[in-house]
């Protein structure tokens, strides 16, 4: 709006000044124009500023169809106009200076706020992964920019020497900040012919813009030269010029970037892939599904046309999986290379499979003419071959046989992995989980709790089985700060240990580098949910103590609510917040479940944090110790120091269900401020 009335102004000014040098007066306000001018350039300026540069969802295309979509606008304004003009032909209208110079001003309006809409977009791109000199080097370009405008529309008195520093200054600066591209190495393919289509519109508009306000800046000439001209303001040749030259940077630094594109990509999925195959043993429920992961990665990786995997089963029979070809053509085509006695093709010796096409070339009723074949082992044993085929000759190069090697090792080693803990969990499955229960409850479990002038902690932890799926954990995070963290892993067994190994690592990764809780959650469940299976999930509580300002920060991720008591009013309450489990939401939508809350505490507070194991105990009659009965237990003895409170708690639970064999893990943390 504070744009929009100012242009308004500047065009009635102006009107009013070239009307009084036409009729030969003295214009009384001959600088208000271009002070206008100030004010509609500043106002788009903070527009832009609030409407783009602040906008965190924008991503690198998104920028680009901005300053397209900007463009486009205010270039269909301007054809509006020039149709108006050709309607109106050689009438006087369309050569009166005063409707010239109102349809200058309008394109001159249109110029700028295009400008100024691309230079905030390129803020935002020069600034990705910005450095400390850099902000400070944008600061310093947009400061001289300032003083250029001001300099230029207000006629400060500025020396000859200085006004030539300030513009070889911006000039470098504009050369500097156009030269930081980082963002275009995270385009894929078809981002960049995106983006590259986009930057072509934006050089249409740009000389497209250049040539309309210099052919009506040159008709209003004709009859007045006191009017605003674009030519004779370096602020907006210096502003053309910067939109100009990081749109020409960027065009060629994303063509330069295509050919390697492909490559990057290529990469990145081989990384994908190698990581399916090597994460198969605990997703997947079959050798066979790992035998078609083996497939389908080592296929799209090369870029073969099909390929066959030939595992040896009992008797030295064989089976075969095969990939976008039948089985009655794998075979033919083993046969023929066995007939012509061809050696070397199923060990890894590239320079045994590199010259396969010479014995594919004579083979009729089939179009492959490439062959790459590798042993798959367990222990040192060959337990099958992969092979790959191309229907061009000398298909494969030896990076591919690198790839395809590698990944035939990982899923050799998947295999293995595979058959043993299948053959742990059929025959002594009892026996594994006692020994694999031994080792991860005594790595997860924290030997020995975060100490803290501001607070004492007590924690206990029984396992129902061999292997419990409960875990809580405390870390230092700062002189002032201390992570706690309770949660539960749904399921019983190895799956269970194996995820509290994760969460341990997560808490320990994510706890270190501050995040807020909510974000902790987002991160974890993100981190999560390609490594639990379906139908699993991790139950968690995780907080912040800070000390300096005694407040506790925290967020829920679907676990039991936090048991408070706060020693001022003699009263305890569950704290019950919103959140689901990490790993039953998959999407970006997860942040919108969970959230931060925050909790003064005072000497004397006690916080109490349980899983489900504890409220869910039963009595022998089948009533469970529950919500209301803990938090009687817990008012008894608050008093006291937390090891004393922890003990009464496990000694009235154990009187409540009257035996020590439970159904299901207990784990308390006790936590008491000083």
């Amino acid at each position: 709006m504070a744009a929009a009335v100012a242009w308004l102004v500047m065009v009635f000014s102006d009107i009013t000044v070239v009307f009084s040098d036409i009729k030969g007066l003295t214009p009384d306000a001959p600088w208000l124009p271009k002070v206008m001018l100030d004010l509609y350039v500043i106002s788009l300026f903070y527009y832009y500023k609030f409407k783009i540069e602040r906008d965190e969802s924008l991503n690198f295309t998104d920028l680009l169809w901005r300053v397209f979509a900007t463009g486009l606008v205010a270039t269909v304004i301007s054809l509006s106009l020039r149709i108006l003009d050709f309607l109106l032909g050689s009438t006087k209208l369309a050569s009166n200076v005063f409707f010239v110079d109102v349809e200058y001003l309008i394109n001159l309006g249109l110029l700028l706020s295009f400008l100024i809409a691309a230079g905030t977009c390129w803020k935002r791109l020069i600034l990705y992964q910005k450095s400390k000199w850099l902000i400070r080097g944008w600061f310093v370009f947009e400061m001289a920019l300032l003083v250029v405008l001001l300099s230029d529309n207000l006629q400060i008195a500025v020396k000859e020497w200085l006004f030539t520093t300030i513009s070889i200054v911006t000039g470098l600066l504009a050369l500097i900040l156009s030269a930081n591209m980082k963002w275009v190495a995270y385009l894929n393919f078809k981002q960049k012919w995106t983006s590259l289509l986009l930057l072509l519109l934006s050089f249409f508009y740009l000389g497209y813009f250049l040539f309309t306000a210099n052919h009506f800046s040159d008709e209003i000439r004709i009859q007045s030269t006191v009017f605003l001209d674009f030519q004779s303001h370096i602020f907006n040749i210096y502003l053309f010029s910067f939109v100009m030259l990081y749109s020409i940077f960027s065009f060629l630094v994303i063509l330069f970037n295509l050919p390697t594109s492909s490559v990057f990509e290529q990469k990145l999925e081989e990384v994908v892939n190698f990581q399916r195959i090597s994460q198969s043993v605990q997703t997947e429920q079959s050798e066979e599904s790992v035998y078609k992961i083996l497939l389908e990665s080592s296929v799209s990786s090369v870029f073969a046309d099909a390929a066959w995997l030939e595992i040896k089963g009992e008797h030295d029979q064989s089976r075969l999986q095969t990939y976008q070809i039948t089985d009655d053509d794998a075979r033919k085509i083993q046969e023929h290379l066995n007939g012509r006695h061809v050696k070397g093709i199923l060990d890894q010796s590239t320079d045994k499979t590199r010259n396969l096409s010479d014995h594919l070339a004579n083979l009729k009723g089939t179009r492959y003419r490439s062959l790459m074949a590798f042993p798959v082992q367990v222990k040192g044993e060959k337990i099958g071959t992969l092979a790959l085929l191309k229907e061009l000759p000398e298909g494969f190069n030896k990076e591919m046989t690198q790839i395809v090697s590698a990944f035939a090792n990982q899923a050799g080693i998947s295999i293995e992995n595979f058959r043993l803990l299948k053959e742990a969990i059929q025959n002594e499955r009892y026996k594994e989980e006692l020994k694999i229960a031994k080792t991860v409850q005594k790595s997860l479990l924290p030997q020995q709790l975060e100490k803290d002038a501001d607070f004492d902690i007590a924690a206990f932890s029984e396992s129902a089985d061999e292997v419990g799926g409960d875990y809580y954990d405390t870390l230092r995070i700062s002189d002032h700060q201390v992570g706690l963290i309770i949660a539960d892993v749904s399921g019983k067994g190895t799956t269970a240990a194996f995820h509290m190994s994760q969460m341990k690592g997560i808490f320990h990764s994510l706890a270190q580098q501050q995040v807020d809780p909510k974000e902790f959650m987002v991160q974890a469940n993100q981190a999560l949910k390609y490594c639990l299976e379906r139908g699993s999930f991790i139950s968690a509580t995780y907080f912040v103590v800070d000390s300096r300002e005694k407040r506790i920060y925290y967020s829920r991720a679907g676990h039991c609510p936090v048991l408070f008591y706060r020693a001022s009013d003699q009263k305890a309450e569950y704290l019950i917040d919103k959140g689901a489990a990490l790993g039953m939401v998959k999407g970006k939508e997860y942040a919108r479940i969970v959230e931060t809350n925050t909790l003064n505490y005072s000497p004397g507070d006690v916080m109490v944090l349980f899983t489900d194991g504890i409220t869910e105990a039963k009595s022998p009659k089948g009533d469970e110790f529950g919500l209301d009965l803990l938090k009687k237990t817990i008012v008894e003895v608050v008093i006291r120091n937390p090891k004393e409170i922890q003990d009464h708690l496990i000694k009235k639970l154990y009187a409540y269900t009257g035996t020590e064999e439970i159904d299901d893990d207990y784990t308390t943390m006790i936590v008491k401020f000083l």
